[in-house]
């Protein structure tokens, strides 16, 4: 960590240009500081704390949060970092409308419970912050187009959170889509296939994975996360696996989502759960959770191609955010680390996918690989983090922003709405009026020295 810290110390204003050009493409403001207040310094608000207590282009001036217990734990954190104390706020769930009026704050990080994020980004960009929301960053189509609206009226930024788009697989694989190795594109898969019974039910006295208690009861993310699948039948979280697919079909940047149907399965996980760990008397086995286990979206795009988007959270299985990138001349898919391309592999067998991400490494993960491990999530929460500052530091236009916010998020409301109808074709809105014919894709692959 002290070799990362220094690293970072050292090259975030020496070599800020050719992470703005990686990331952020455009000019830094290389010598200011920028003023940071976080709002929600939880588990995620305090990673993101960590990494930026790490660099020496950043000032710590505000934090935000209505637990107690976290304020002291991240002022612990800033004292450790030999930052100055922050002023604090969370007296009540308004407070951060008081953080947001401080004069000396450029940019905020949002990292509250899901149904915070549009709000208090809205209010962000109102009050002249350029905003960074962890995702996903809407619950409904109206919050949808609260973001682009008052982005466009405000002329504020804002970038969706989105670190699954800095992984390393997944930059060596676009990396071989701008490089047209699987030739035109075709079908993706993506989703969020994650078990986190674990995470929905924990009351902080049983052993891993052996509480069953959430709401009022529950801490951490079972206070709020788990009331979603009780009142929802929709994919809840789709943007770690969509965002970085959207990327590489260039979504809102000559592509867009146009329609989407969604199915879902019986809903037996998380009863189960209780009942295992709980007993069947447990108040809780008597719950009606609405969200069905498996929930399985197709989306299809304006230039041709298909989406598949799956959320399984609710059952017992492996991590796997289930990538497939397929073309005219060959696929990769995550699960089974495994590529075949047309002419290259051996027909009709697959190749190991080692080779041919080493081969295509992006230049970012290449040069600074080494020095990103330890920012969490396998260091791509270093570069999330890094393109959101030198994005707010020159005030341009993110690489991830509102329109993709919106388009991404937009698929929980309209998942909801197809599953409910049977399965019925959804239609997406066009966040960008029309933009997203002219609009440029960034250049993920541009490097300079």
């Amino acid at each position: 960590m002290g070799t990362r810290r220094k690293f970072i110390k050292q090259s975030a204003l020496g070599a800020g240009a050719m992470f703005v050009s990686s990331l952020s493409f455009g000019a830094t403001l290389a010598n200011d500081k920028l003023n940071i207040g976080l709002i929600g310094v939880g588990l995620r608000g305090t990673n993101h704390l960590g990494n930026l207590l790490a660099r020496k282009d950043v000032n710590i001036t505000a934090i935000c949060d209505i637990d107690e217990n976290r304020i002291v734990i991240a002022n612990e954190m800033i004292k450790k970092a030999g930052q100055k104390q922050p002023k604090t706020f969370g007296d009540s769930q308004l407070d951060y409308l008081n953080l947001l009026e401080l004069k000396d704050i450029d940019a905020v990080i949002i990292a509250t419970p899901w149904l915070w994020h549009t709000r208090m980004t809205v209010d962000a960009m109102k009050a002249g912050k350029y905003a960074g929301v962890e995702v996903s960053a809407s619950n409904t189509i109206e919050e949808c187009w609260d973001l682009v609206n008052t982005h466009e009226a405000s002329g504020v930024h804002m970038m969706i959170l989105e670190n699954v788009n800095y992984r390393r697989d997944v930059l060596a694989v676009l990396n071989m889509v701008k490089q047209n190795i699987f030739g035109e594109l075709v079908h993706f898969r993506c989703g969020y296939q994650h078990d986190l019974r674990h995470v929905k039910f924990n009351d902080g006295k049983q052993p891993y994975g052996g509480g069953v208690e959430f709401g009022e009861k529950g801490i951490s993310e079972a206070k709020w996360r788990t009331q979603h699948s009780v009142k929802r039948n929709a994919d809840v979280y789709p943007t770690h696996g969509l965002g970085p697919i959207a990327v590489m079909a260039n979504v809102n940047r000559g592509n867009r989502f146009v329609s989407m149907t969604s199915n879902a399965s019986k809903s037996i996980g998380l009863h189960n759960y209780i009942v295992k760990n709980g007993g069947q008397n447990h108040p809780n086995a008597k719950v009606k959770f609405k969200q069905g286990d498996v929930i399985t979206s197709t989306i299809e795009t304006a230039n041709g191609e298909t989406i598949i988007v799956t959320h399984d959270c609710n059952l017992p299985r492996p991590y796997s955010l289930g990538f497939r990138v397929q073309g005219s001349n060959g696929l990769w898919e995550v699960d089974g680390n495994r590529i075949y391309i047309e002419g290259q592999s051996k027909p009709h067998k697959w190749d190991s996918a080692d080779e041919w991400l080493i081969k295509y490494d992006h230049p970012l993960w290449k040069k600074y690989g080494e020095y990103a491990q330890g920012a969490g999530h396998g260091g791509m929460d270093f570069f999330v983090l890094n393109a959101f500052v030198e994005s707010a530091k020159a005030n341009i236009s993110p690489p991830l922003d509102a329109y993709d916010a919106a388009a991404w998020s937009a698929v929980t409301p309209l998942s909801e709405l197809s599953i409910e109808n049977n399965g019925e074709p959804q239609n997406f809105p066009d966040f960008t009026r029309g933009k997203w014919i002219n609009r440029k894709p960034y250049n993920w692959m541009k490097n300079s020295h």
